[in-house]
């Protein structure tokens, strides 16, 4: 994803992310795909999720299935 690209992305911070600012997911909607980011790191990686993957994960992540 370009810089161009990012910077028009429309990002929000996840309600799961703690208030010190060191464990900061960032989504955004593009489409029919869901972005997500590491806002410590907003040049670095960007993964997309389709909605349907989306919604899978969040299940998971609310049913502690990721927790390790």
């Amino acid at each position: 994803m370009s810089k161009q690209d990012r910077n028009a992305v429309r990002w929000r911070t996840s309600s799961y992310s703690n208030a010190q600012g060191t464990q900061c997911v960032e989504v955004a909607p593009l489409g029919s795909t869901v972005l997500a980011r590491d806002s410590t790191d907003p040049a670095g990686p960007v993964l997309g999720f389709s909605r349907a993957e989306w919604g899978v994960f969040l299940d998971e992540v609310k049913r502690g299935v990721l927790d390790h």
